[in-house]
């Protein structure tokens, strides 16, 4: 579905036409913008024109006697120079506890990024986003709440002495499963990355939610993990998370990619054919 409303918007006349009046937004080759596999989000967006895919695993243990696989991802699309279209779902959720295995789609989330101001040397890339979750997930053994929630972030991102940082601020409002209404909490992701040696490189996090109910306290946790950039347009990572405080996620190991998959505005093309000539 998402392919195809792109691809309308790609090959309408009008739409065509108003979107080549955005001037110096093609990049001169494809480069990945990757979000995993941190929480937090880069300020940056995917860029203009490209369609981009992230995919992964995931295998948590969220508490004692319970475990969960799930495989899912992000598609992005740059629809603007400084705005994204998100569109994240999980494909395959397994959860084992007490009562069995229960297996499921997960639920989607959708929304936009619009990058409000972009890096200086005193100022950082600085982004809102916002993005509403589609109940698609069973709510049999717990996979799913059958809930609307909403989530709206703030993004800054700055390059310091070699270090990557992404700083996210969101705030969650969340459906109620047995009452109307939504519960609301807040969290707040720091996280930094650096260049090893060519292609690798390795990324940190740590973040932390506020309390959303007696049922989910506040916690603390911490990610780690390598990436590796094939080519500038494909990076993969993996990596393992573990949670500093009580009520957070004990234990979660993960291993994912992220591809550019093509640029779909015509007007790159005939950029990259002019480039070409001598």
């Amino acid at each position: 579905m998402a392919l195809a409303v792109i691809s309308v918007i790609a090959s309408s006349p009008a739409c065509a036409q108003w979107i080549g009046k955005q001037t110096g937004c093609y990049a001169d080759s494809m480069v990945a913008n990757p979000n995993r596999p941190t929480v937090a989000n880069p300020a940056d967006i995917t860029q203009y024109g490209v369609l981009e895919l992230e995919y992964g695993w995931d295998r948590m243990w969220p508490e004692e006697g319970v475990h969960q696989n799930s495989f899912g991802g992000l598609l992005k699309f740059g629809l603007l120079c400084d705005v994204e279209l998100r569109w994240s779902t999980t494909s395959f959720l397994e959860q084992t506890d007490t009562t069995g295995t229960h297996r499921a789609f997960g639920d989607n989330w959708l929304g936009p990024q619009v990058r409000l101001y972009r890096q200086t040397k005193r100022v950082p890339t600085l982004a809102f986003g916002y993005a509403a979750k589609i109940p698609s997930a069973s709510t049999d053994g717990g996979l799913g709440t059958g809930r609307v929630d909403h989530s709206f972030t703030f993004l800054a991102s700055k390059d310091i002495a070699g270090f990557h940082f992404d700083f996210n601020a969101t705030h969650f409002w969340i459906g109620r499963e047995s009452a109307p209404g939504f519960d609301q909490n807040d969290q707040l992701n720091l996280a930094f990355s650096r260049t090893i040696h060519k292609g690798l490189g390795f990324t940190g996090e740590f973040y932390g939610d506020t309390q959303l109910n007696r049922a989910a306290p506040s916690f603390v946790s911490s990610l780690w993990a390598l990436t590796y950039t094939m080519i500038p347009r494909l990076v993969l990572d993996g990596g393992f998370e573990g949670g500093l405080t009580s009520g957070g996620p004990h234990r979660h190991a993960f291993a994912g990619l992220t591809y550019s998959i093509a640029n779909v505005y015509p007007g790159w093309r005939r950029k990259q054919a002019g480039g070409a000539k001598p």
